[in-house]
């Protein structure tokens, strides 16, 4: 199966079987894992799979990077995920002694960096490890920030020196990355966060009041609020509508106040009198249970507080199900709904967002043609076109591989030079 076919062939199949290219390399990644509760380890999970799927003869195992993110105990070995190879305990010599003898062995090393998930001043333990392994590293960047602090910067220009390629997920992130860490310009590049196939059906159509939807893990920055207050509006202009919040309270907000700050939203909803409007579903889904709940909703919000974030799974996921969009207008948006496929709003403005809801959601043929420029425009964001890219940028950075980006002209429009 060509590239092509992989990017636009027949949906229904989630994972196509590519034919396997080159020789049967050793590759690990290095992340968060499920059953950790937390985005990274959810992406790590499904990149592993588009991986494989691209290419069957390669062995690629895990290296569960458990550190901060996690409240949960050290499990026993048989508890872990078959393809979790070996689990790296912050402060534990053992463990990273066990992970540097792993990763020797592999042909490749990707690495999922996220600010917060590894231990040491802003995460610098990860560089250690890198430093002991000395295989080709590919980093995939799931956070850029506009204004680092000074160690901020020190450790990402330390993984970008070790580093053979890096992974940012938007232009936006590009741009925002080589602005501070200009060295960075020959070995960046950009691949689009994968998502899930899902069933797509037109908007509006189920007979029933019209399904919002913001869904991921609920806490402070998420913007709930803004979205509340913004469909007490839509309901009291005369629009029918329902409004469903899904998704646990993040580990670490749970850890630190318990549920209080669900409680809050709930109460907010209340006084607002939108009791059986607005619904939260606190329940945790797997991804296919997931993409039923997504299947649903006519319009998905994304009202997050946050001016910085350039790349939003929920934002991918929407896109690729179909889904038009209202969202705040962090960079990944304005960039991703450029195309017509929902309606980007400033920050803290109600009346907009609100009005935004009302057009979509009754100006005829809005919603559809926003739906479908969404399916058209979430075609390579699908996971096993993100598979085939990120395979082949690993082939590229395996010795012998040659220049990152001349030797793999077929990435043109995913991987940006």
């Amino acid at each position: 199966m060509t590239f092509t076919e992989c990017l636009l062939g027949n949906e229904a199949r989630a994972f196509p079987q590519l034919t396997a290219e080159g020789p049967g390399l050793a590759v690990g990644l290095l992340s968060t894992y499920p059953p950790t509760e937390c985005g990274l380890a959810t992406f790590a999970a499904a990149s592993r799979t588009a991986l494989a799927h691209a290419r069957p003869s390669w062995d690629v195992s895990i290296i569960e990077a458990c550190a901060a993110v996690t409240s949960r105990a050290p499990l026993a070995p048989s508890h872990s995920a078959p393809e979790v190879s070996v689990r790296w305990w912050p402060s534990c010599r053992r463990s990273f002694n066990a992970a540097v003898a792993f990763g020797r062995q592999l042909d490749c090393l990707i690495v999922e960096h996220e600010f917060g998930i590894y231990a040491g001043s802003d995460g610098s333990d990860v560089l250690e490890l890198l430093d002991a392994i000395d295989v080709p590293v590919v980093a995939v960047l799931h956070t850029v920030l506009r204004s680092p602090t000074p160690g901020q910067r020190a450790v990402v220009d330390r993984l970008g020196e070790r580093s053979e390629a890096i992974v940012v997920m938007s232009e936006a992130a590009r741009g925002t990355l080589l602005r501070n860490h200009p060295m960075l310009l020959g070995s960046t590049v950009v691949i689009p966060h994968g998502a899930h196939w899902a069933r797509y059906r037109d908007p509006l159509g189920s007979g029933r009041s019209p399904l919002l939807l913001t869904w991921g893990l609920v806490g402070p920055g998420k913007g709930l609020e803004l979205a509340i207050d913004a469909v007490a509006d839509v309901v009291a202009s005369g629009v029918p509508v329902r409004y469903r919040i899904c998704g646990e309270t993040h580990p670490k907000v749970r850890a630190q106040e318990g549920e209080r700050y669900r409680r809050s939203l709930v109460e907010r909803v209340r006084a607002l009198g939108l009791e059986g409007i607005v619904t939260f579903d606190d329940r945790y889904r797997s991804v296919p249970e997931l993409l039923g709940v997504i299947e649903e909703a006519d319009l998905v919000l994304i009202p997050y507080d946050s001016r910085e974030q350039v790349t939003s799974g929920v934002l991918v996921e929407a896109l690729a199900a179909g889904k038009a969009v209202v969202a705040t207008a962090f960079p990944h948006a304005r960039e991703a709904l450029a195309t017509g496929a929902g309606i980007v709003v400033t920050h803290d403005d109600r009346p907009a967002m609100a009005s935004a809801i009302v057009r979509v959601l009754t100006e005829p043929g809005c919603a559809v043609r926003m739906s479908r420029q969404a399916r058209a425009g979430g075609a390579p964001m699908l996971w096993p076109a993100v598979g085939e890219a990120l395979a082949a940028l690993v082939e590229a950075v395996v010795p012998g591989g040659g220049d990152v980006i001349a030797t793999k002209p077929y990435l043109a429009g995913i991987v940006a030079s």
